[in-house]
């Protein structure tokens, strides 16, 4: 598994939403994408994570980032969790994990103590060009569920328009 850095050409993806609709990167031309792998929908963390996201979408947008969300379960499961949790975002299946490898997400890691194979939450944020390429500007790996949407609001300097 290799990790992504800043400047790689971020891998071209394509995958199903829950509506059945095939979402790729290069649907994203000209704009900033925030591209998030979480390991399992309805888990506490990655419901905490998605809330997040979700809340903090008009912020994130009027700031011009969208916010894709990638994890390896199926279409019918991420639909669920759409409708339960109400998020307003694409979430995207990735059932064999070939986007989450390419991106580096998947592999080795620890938890709990013990090494195991798995997904690691990981974030990107991906410039798009105009056709279609995207170029990776941030790349975190081991990301925490909790917090971590204030952090990169903090990083990527995106207002609270609340406040």
């Amino acid at each position: 598994m290799s990790k992504l850095a800043v400047g790689d050409v971020a891998p071209a993806f394509t995958l199903p939403d829950p509506d059945g609709h095939a979402v790729s990167l290069a649907d994203y031309a000209g704009r900033r994408v925030i591209v998030y792998f979480f390991p399992a929908a309805m888990t506490p963390g990655c419901t905490i994570q998605a809330v997040d996201f979700s809340g903090a979408l008009a912020e994130i947008a009027a700031a011009g980032f969208d916010v894709v969300g990638i994890s390896p379960d199926g279409v019918e499961k991420l639909a669920k969790f759409r409708a339960q949790e109400d998020l307003g975002f694409p979430l995207l299946a990735d059932p064999d994990k070939s986007v989450l490898s390419a991106y580096g997400a998947f592999g080795r890691k620890l938890l709990y103590g013990k090494e195991i194979e798995g997904v690691i939450r990981s974030t990107f944020v991906v410039s798009v060009d105009d056709a279609g390429v995207g170029h990776v500007d941030v790349a975190q790996y081991n990301v925490k569920a909790t917090g971590h949407v204030a952090k990169l609001r903090r990083e990527l300097k995106i207002p609270d328009l609340a406040g």
